[in-house]
């Protein structure tokens, strides 16, 4: 059974661990969100407590999506945008879930339960961005009520590569 829990501190060193390796799992599955290599510890450690001190500055909401045995099943936060002009906005800016986790609807779940918080939250407008190549993303924010609203064409360098960026927005 998987249970979604809002993180409001700092996670446990067992917890944070397993966080890590499943992004490891994931950037090494070829997952786009947002390393072109695994993190080192340090690099993964410094965006979590980036994400963490957000949460709890009243910035940012992140739900970790836990399985049984203390195994991490997934993830995502969204993050008002800084300028005091775009503060009522926010946007989703990482999701994943754990390589043996996907397809039973845990990410569908945690996007809802992130868009639900920011509407809590008074934000308007939540947006994202999607590499191009990654479809089954695509479809499921379209399915979640996100519309594409731009596409930047090659502006993302993954090595030789290069892939669309795709921006969607959710009006909450």
């Amino acid at each position: 059974m998987t249970t979604f829990a809002q993180v409001t501190g700092r996670l446990d060193d067992r917890t944070a661990g397993n966080l890590y390796s499943v992004v490891v799992a994931v950037v090494i599955g070829g997952g786009a969100i947002g390393w072109v290599g695994p993190p080192s510890r340090a690099e993964f450690d410094e965006w979590l407590d980036d994400v963490v001190a957000a949460a709890q500055a009243g910035d940012a909401v992140a739900v970790l999506a836990g399985a049984a045995g203390g195994a991490i099943a997934g993830f995502g936060y969204w993050r008002r945008y800084a300028r005091p002009t775009l503060r009522v906005n926010a946007d989703l800016e990482k999701v994943f879930v754990a390589p043996a986790d996907r397809g039973t609807g845990i990410g569908g779940r945690l996007v809802s339960l992130l868009a639900e918080s920011a509407r809590q939250a008074g934000i308007e407008t939540l947006t994202l961005d999607v590499r191009g190549d990654n479809i089954g993303a695509l479809r499921l924010y379209e399915r979640l009520g996100f519309t594409e609203y731009g596409r930047r064409t090659g502006f993302v360098a993954v090595g030789p590569y290069r892939y669309d960026q795709v921006l969607l927005s959710l009006k909450l």
